[in-house]
């Protein structure tokens, strides 16, 4: 796509000027001064065809990376200082080098542009800083029992991909709505094969259970075909199918049936009801508008597949206050797409510089036509104020958090390599004195810090509790996280089926190492969730705190710089759960201390008890006492005085 200047090499093989030493003519002269001098020297061998250039500091870091139609005339507006702002200023003043490189076209140049931002993020630019990969639903497998999947990555497994969706939520709500439409697996394929007895996805009417046999290869493979069809903008046609259906098994008087399919339409129509923006004549296409305020600029993104609205996502680009918001908003379009298919047509809120260069860089891109309309009046624009809208909400909200919080926040998605920053992280913890009185404790944080409303304490039951397969040992910490990740999940499951409430966690962080999270990823993975960010913090070497590792699934294990905020941040959070796991076990301890036998004897309430008590001392004392001594007893009736008797010696 591009060649190196003849007289200037490309970025990679470039000598750069030694950073330590300033030439002997621009000894002693002032910094803006000497980084005029800097950009003059280079002048005289800039070409006036089209290219990348970069500006590049003592420490050789890139300050700033632009595109020209005429390398020389745009280089050539920097070394006039009356007609710079100051922050253009402060960047020549920093400026040691210039490297370049010559495209053959001004397109070719804003593409390499794009590339170079994203790669270097130099300083200067404009950066787009929550870039992570969208993802998609893949119906996956090429054999009998297909699988319903969120996917994220290279999209190199065999299957059908439908997307791309504008966050997880987005596809969780719709993966939940296909599940009950269609009953297709979600679960693993090791999972599938291991199964013994349905999930509990099958008793909520979620699965169809082909992993038992409760559906032959046939009628699952045509579920698999509707859904397809679904999600390629079908609907109708499935849902009028399944309504003849529903009549005709009413007609028969089988309304187990028609109740099941009835189901399945009110799944499918869920799924258009949240089309909270009408869609007519929007078959592929993204919705981008931006607002400003306070010095900063919400972009909201709108995905539209086959006539869908596939979710929406706030991004927050860094930039200079100063910058005007349709610069920003170029910028913003040029490194969003830099990495990520584009559709035919883009809507935007507002024009920006070279639209139609864009468009075109664009195309050259995506391999077909792809335009980028800002529509004036009728539909199109109702739908671009309704992102406005969002935008100016997005931004209001993002001005009225807590700004350190919010950063730290950011510096876990950061930090972790996060989709984006944790809007609700759960952290998990167990305590327990060698094995009795077993606790979990849930702590919660979020935008606004710690959600002491929403911690959670667990009683762990063992064999007792409705999801455990198997005693747990005393002092098992691995099966009681499973117990107590199994209980809330299954909860959330049965409570919060779409993911709308705000009751599910976008992280969740457990004290201990990694057997602490493979026991976790196992309670989850049997309840067929298997899309929600998972980490373990393990103390380091002689379980000094600052040396702490964090696992995460199928990664290595990670430590933070000792003094790295989100470092403390994250001890504080663990700290928290072990605190109020400790506390929770603590309570419980003291009051199966202050429990008592009495307490067992049916109709002894805390007066009679007190009375039993100081008449005869102990609980033993009332247990050894005869029918008559215990109706000596004030308050004690000759009938309360009969059942205590056969209580203590019913076996007697």
């Amino acid at each position: 796509m591009a060649k190196a200047n003849k007289d200037i090499a490309p970025p990679e093989l470039l000598a750069k000027d030694d950073p330590g030493a300033p030439r002997p003519s621009e000894a002693g002269v002032a910094p803006l001064a000497r980084g005029i001098a800097v950009l003059r020297r280079h002048l005289r061998t800039l070409p006036t065809s089209p290219g990348v250039y970069r500006m590049v500091d003592r420490r050789g870091d890139a300050l700033y990376v632009g595109k020209a139609k005429s390398l020389r005339k745009r280089v050539t507006s920097y070394t006039t200082p009356s007609k710079l702002p100051h922050r253009l200023q402060r960047m020549v003043a920093e400026t040691v080098t210039l490297e370049v490189v010559r495209t053959h076209t001004e397109v070719e140049a804003l593409l390499l542009e794009s590339n170079l931002i994203k790669r270097l993020r130099p300083r200067y630019n404009v950066l787009l800083r929550d870039d992570k990969s969208f993802p998609y639903i893949l119906i996956a497998g090429d054999g009998d029992w297909a699988r319903l999947m969120k996917y994220r990555g290279a999209r190199s497994a065999p299957g059908d991909y439908f997307g791309p969706f504008a966050s997880a939520g987005a596809v969780n709500r719709t993966l939940t709505a296909l599940q009950r439409a269609f009953l297709l697996r979600s679960c693993s394929d090791s999972v599938f094969a291991s199964r013994t007895r349905p999930c509990l996805l099958y008793q909520i009417k979620r699965c169809s259970g082909p992993c038992v046999g409760r559906i032959e290869p046939a009628a699952y493979a045509a579920l698999v075909g509707q859904a397809r069809d679904f999600l390629r903008g079908r609907t109708q046609a499935i849902q009028r199918a399944l309504a003849e259906r529903m009549q005709a098994a009413s007609d028969a008087l089988e309304f187990e049936a028609a109740a099941a399919i009835r189901d399945r339409i009110r799944a499918l129509t869920a799924v258009q009801a949240r089309q909270d923006i009408n869609t007519a004549g929007l078959d592929e296409a993204d919705v981008i508008a931006a607002h400003q305020d306070g010095g900063q600029v919400c972009v909201q993104v709108f995905f539209f597949r086959s006539g869908r609205n596939y979710g929406n996502r706030a991004y927050f680009p860094r930039h200079d206050r100063a910058d005007a918001l349709e610069d920003v908003l170029g910028a913003f379009i040029g490194q969003f797409y830099d990495n990520k298919p584009t559709p035919k047509l883009v809507l935007l809120s507002d024009r920006v510089p070279d639209q139609g260069l864009m468009a075109e860089a664009l195309t050259v891109r995506a391999g077909r036509k792809v335009r980028l309309v800002r529509p004036e009046r009728g539909e199109k624009r109702k739908i671009i104020d309704h992102a406005l809208l969002n935008a100016r909400e997005a931004l209001g909200r993002r001005l009225a958090e807590s700004a350190s919080q919010r950063r730290l926040l950011e510096g876990v998605a950061d930090a972790f390599d996060l989709e984006a920053a944790p809007q609700r992280i759960e952290v998990y913890d167990n305590s327990h004195t060698g094995g009795s009185q077993p606790y979990g404790g849930m702590i919660v944080a979020g935008p606004d810090g710690l959600m002491k409303s929403a911690y959670r304490k667990f009683s762990i039951k063992g064999a007792k509790a409705r999801e455990a397969v198997a005693p747990i040992a005393p002092g098992d910490d691995y099966a009681m996280m499973r117990e107590v990740l199994g209980r809330r999940f299954a909860r959330a499951i049965k409570e919060d089926p779409e993911r709308d409430r705000g009751l599910w966690p976008d992280l969740i962080v457990l004290d201990g190492g990694l057997g602490q999270l493979n026991a976790a990823r196992k309670a989850l993975a049997d309840l067929g969730v298997e899309d929600v960010e998972m980490m373990a913090i393990a103390k380091g070497p002689e379980r000094n705190a600052g040396r702490e590792r964090f696992f995460r699934p199928d990664r290595p294990p990670k430590s933070l710089e000792p003094r790295d905020p989100v470092l403390y941040f994250m001890q504080r959070l663990r700290d928290e759960a072990h605190r109020f796991a400790i506390g929770t076990h603590r309570a419980g301890r003291s009051k199966a201390l202050g429990r008592s036998t009495l307490d067992e004897v049916p109709g002894i309430g805390a007066r009679r008890k007190r009375a039993l008590l100081h008449h005869f001392g102990s609980a033993r004392g009332v247990a050894q006492a005869g029918l008559g001594d215990l109706e000596a007893v004030a308050g004690i009736s000759g009938t309360v005085a009969k059942k205590i008797y056969d209580h203590f010696h019913e076996d007697g």
